[in-house]
């Protein structure tokens, strides 16, 4: 069994922020291929034991499903022009939605510049669903629960159960078809299976819920009254939004100087309602782990990645996107591969050794 990282959690969502903030920067087909490669080269070296790590796949299929579905739906509802100048694959029978539901039209020309780019754009989310499933294969969600401000207990424990909730029903559904299967001597009965399935996934499913709810009031959570620095603290957030609100308006009316004040105001005024709401809040932590100087070197190094990017995006590097018109192979450079290719430092950290089980 191997439950414990080299690297700490924190260090995991900075890598899985990164290498999403990488795919942002450099939408390119060739890059997400390159940021995937590397989220599945990271899983396969640090991945946990936990029930967390058997979503991965599936993180990722459901990912390429949605991805297919929206190539799907966008291929049918965009048309560039009339058929006569666009690149045009296959036409189909085209019929308009009434206008209670939109009033745009279904079918008609398939055109490969529409197909293109909506795949393009959709492999991007694979790559970003692809980064943070990696970060729930590898990360220890309740290390990162201990490392949050004590202001963001509640809200990260619930986000922490939240996480919990597809490894759990891929485990409960496992077990349903195990149960029917010896139930049957090992034979596929096709009638009735969905039932057979679908109920006791269903009954586990609240079992569990009905546990962690009693479990949660057992030990008293939020149930301790606002006080004076809840407050204090909640006015201060509230400001603070409008705040950034504010700034959102003046980017609105180009008014830079009021915008760059307001958003400035903003963000210290967050920054301040979370101390004086964490230290409102006495949570205690049992030995809660540090981060490390390896830890320190990898962050460096992952946040590398987006920052050289960012500064290639802004010098106009001509291979960080890719526009399918005419259709050809994406163009690739060595000095963004090498960028992105920092994102696998956490491979050649050693992982942990396994215990025994």
């Amino acid at each position: 069994m191997r439950t414990l990282s080299p690297l700490h959690a924190v260090t995991w969502s900075v890598w899985a922020v990164a290498a999403a903030a990488s795919v942002q920067l450099a939408p390119s087909p060739v890059y997400v291929a390159l940021v995937i490669a590397i989220a599945l080269v990271v899983v396969s070296a640090h991945r946990l034991d936990h029930t967390m790590a058997t979503a991965f796949p599936l993180l990722v299929g459901l990912g390429v499903t949605f991805a297919v579905l929206r190539v799907v739906l966008t291929a049918l509802t965009t048309h560039t022009g009339d058929g006569s100048a666009v690149d045009v694959w296959f036409t189909l029978p085209q019929f308009t939605l009434p206008r209670l539901l939109g009033g745009f039209t279904v079918g008609g020309t398939v055109e490969g510049v529409v197909v293109m780019a909506a795949a393009v754009q959709a492999f991007a989310v694979v790559g970003i669903i692809a980064a943070f499933g990696a970060f729930n294969a590898v990360a220890s969600h309740h290390e990162l629960l201990q490392a949050t401000p004590r202001a963001f207990h509640e809200p990260g424990l619930i986000v922490a159960v939240a996480l919990a909730f597809v490894p759990s029903t891929v485990t409960a559904v496992t077990a349903a078809r195990e149960a029917d299967r010896a139930r049957t001597g090992g034979r596929v009965v096709r009638r009735g299976r969905l039932l057979r399935t679908s109920v006791p996934i269903l009954e586990s499913g609240l079992e569990r819920a009905v546990a962690l709810a009693e479990s949660m009031d057992s030990r008293g959570f939020s149930r301790h009254s606002p006080g004076r620095q809840d407050r204090a603290a909640a006015w201060l957030g509230f400001g603070s939004l409008l705040a950034l609100g504010a700034a959102f308006v003046a980017l609105v009316g180009r008014a830079s100087g009021w915008a760059v004040i307001a958003a400035a105001t903003g963000t210290v005024g967050l920054v301040a309602a979370m101390v004086i709401a964490s230290r409102s809040t006495s949570v205690t932590r049992y030995r809660p782990r540090r981060l490390a100087r390896l830890d320190a070197v990898v962050m460096v190094a992952v946040l590398a990645a987006p920052g050289v990017l960012a500064g290639l995006r802004a010098a106009g590097h001509p291979t960080l996107t890719w526009w399918p018109d005419p259709v050809s192979f994406p163009p690739f450079s060595v000095w963004p591969a090498l960028a992105v290719a920092l994102l696998a430092a956490p491979a050649l950290v050693a992982p942990s050794p396994r215990e025994p089980s």
